[in-house]
């Protein structure tokens, strides 16, 4: 049997470390309460700000609307059936927006 040189085992080992990033994301998540009427109560989520999107399990988007000391109301962009008590939500960091351009110029825009 072939011993193992430390200089081969040394290349292969820079070769395959020479790609990796060390970075870590730390994501705040949440649980939900409860859910009712296209709203859901979600408590973890306390440094989440008024406006904000958040993601739940299975892609749902819902836009935080209502900021309590120990929880927080978010409105649910599409039909609650799949989300459930005890689902993870998840903060998205990004303010609910819409991009504007010169065709908006003079016409009326209903929010909803």
């Amino acid at each position: 049997m072939a011993g193992v040189k430390a200089a081969e085992v040394s290349a292969i080992l820079k070769k395959q470390l020479s790609g990796f990033e060390a970075k870590a994301s730390l994501d705040e998540i949440g649980t939900v309460l409860q859910v009712g009427d296209g709203i859901a109560r979600v408590y973890g989520l306390s440094n989440a700000e008024y406006g904000e999107l958040v993601e739940f399990e299975g892609g749902l988007e819902g836009i935080v609307l209502n900021l309590e000391e120990d929880n927080v109301g978010v409105v649910l962009l599409a039909p609650s059936r799949e989300i459930k008590e005890g689902a993870i939500v998840k903060r998205t960091q990004r303010i609910a927006s819409i991009k504007v351009g010169e065709g908006i110029v003079g016409r009326v825009v209903n929010t909803l």
